[in-house]
């Protein structure tokens, strides 16, 4: 039985014991419908020309996990910010930990989608955002059939969180190979303030399949800070949908650090439905041996007198693949728009890959709109100034590394994520410099 075919003839039983109204059976009923009809993308289709799915489908995964394996902090702790204090939603294998999780009801809602899902006082919340803005699309349509749990975030006007939440999926290897769908509702009020991060990350070289989608719904004037860490083992792969819709005067940034995993596939999408939004699209990615990674990006500019910037950075070692497809689309009426994307990358060797394809489609006539690429090595002569001043080779592809990251890092917001990322990309590149940027 193929993984398609298991999914399908698994809904039936899932649906059926699940106690949510009317409304969100029926947009679970036309998902699995949708997704039955349409299977999982493949290379034919042109957003996944160069991402295939053929060998993570081939497993054969548990589609619910046998039950909430314990976890102990100790084991768990450097995947926190454990040096800042932080709310927590943590889930282990799909299943929600209250050992390991801070959540709060104290003027806001910082807890999880199954609650929101079943309980009456929740009802406009999910009537009004549920599935808004995700992609009907076949593997978004896929997870909105099982979603049942993730982070409900519910950020109330003129509320500025005192400290970052922080979303964390393990999956512990209790199954010889899991597939995991977490769904994240996260709605920031008027002029409200929040910094989100998030982060899926195995324990075990077991195999897992996580096919994540996120709501993010920015009220005017709301400021949402989001980073996303992406650091896996090698038999982990992910497919992270994310849709960002914004109103006027709303300013939203994600800043996403691919470092590690089998296969990750990067669905970013942002709607603009007010004047003077600003959206930051930012990352960073650092690849080895055979893994795999492609951003797929949107940024839709619906209304007037708006303004968004893409930098992604890819650094790719051994036989690694990156691919970037970032699109900008201005509609007719959103006049005086300032979009730009920027997309550079440098092989380290000559097996590596990289497939880019900005695009723009620009429907307006009052517009600064640009698009950038460049795909290349070490400058050499950059090099040789640094081994010249006595600094070793691999030390001075490391400096190197750091500048050229440095556009992308030095807009981090929370320092102590900054030095954990720092960190973790010193270790991706195999040196120890003793500084911060």
């Amino acid at each position: 039985m193929s993984l398609k075919e298991k999914l399908v003839s698994s809904y039936l039983a899932f649906e059926s014991h699940l106690e949510e109204d009317s409304h969100v059976h029926e947009i679970r009923n036309k998902a699995i419908r949708t997704f039955e009809e349409n299977g999982f993308p493949t290379i034919k289709e042109e957003a996944w020309k160069y991402t295939s799915l053929k060998s993570i489908l081939k497993k054969d995964y548990s589609i619910f996990p046998k039950g909430n394996t314990a976890v102990e902090f100790k084991d768990v702790r450097q995947y926190f910010l454990y040096d800042l204090d932080t709310y927590k939603i943590v889930f282990i294998d799909g299943i929600y930990s209250s050992f390991l999780s801070d959540t709060t009801h104290d003027g806001l809602d910082v807890c999880l989608l199954s609650a929101a899902l079943n309980k009456p006082k929740y009802k406009a919340v999910i009537e009004a955002y549920f599935n808004k803005i995700a992609s009907k699309n076949s593997i978004t349509s896929l997870n909105t059939a099982f979603a049942k749990e993730g982070a409900y975030i519910n950020i109330p006007k003129n509320k500025e969180v005192e400290k970052p939440i922080e979303i964390i999926n393990f999956s512990t290897g209790n199954e010889a190979a899991l597939m995991v769908q977490p769904r994240n509702l996260i709605v920031v009020g008027e002029n409200a303030h929040v910094q989100i991060i998030e982060r899926h990350q195995s324990l075990t070289n077991n195999a897992v399949f996580t096919n994540s989608v996120t709501e993010l719904f920015a009220e005017k004037r709301a400021f949402v800070d989001y980073y996303k860490i992406q650091n896996d083992h090698k038999n982990a792969s992910l497919i992270d949908n994310t849709f960002v819709n914004q109103e006027r005067d709303s300013n939203c940034n994600v800043h996403t650090f691919s470092l590690g995993g089998n296969i990750t596939r990067n669905n970013l999408n942002f709607y603009q439905n007010g004047e003077h939004c600003d959206s930051t699209l930012k990352g960073v990615t650092i690849l080895q041996e055979k893994q795999h990674v492609d951003h797929n990006t949107l940024v839709h500019h619906i209304s007037p007198n708006c303004e968004s910037h893409q930098d992604y950075k890819g650094l790719y070692a051994d036989e690694s693949t990156g691919i970037f497809n970032g699109k900008v689309v201005v509609d007719k009426e959103a006049q005086k728009i300032n979009a730009f994307q920027q997309n550079n990358n440098i092989l380290i060797n000559d097996n590596a890959t990289v497939n880019a394809k900005p695009q723009l489609e620009i429907f307006a006539d009052d517009v600064k709109c640009s698009h950038g690429c460049t795909i290349g090595q070490f400058d050499e002569d950059a090099l040789f100034y640094l081994r010249s001043r006595g600094i070793g080779k691999k030390e001075s592809e490391a400096l190197l590394m750091y500048a050229f990251a440095n556009t992308v890092l030095e807009t981090v917001k929370i320092p102590e994520l900054k030095r954990r990322i720092n960190k973790l990309i010193a270790n991706k590149i195999g040196v120890n410099i003793g500084f911060d940027i």
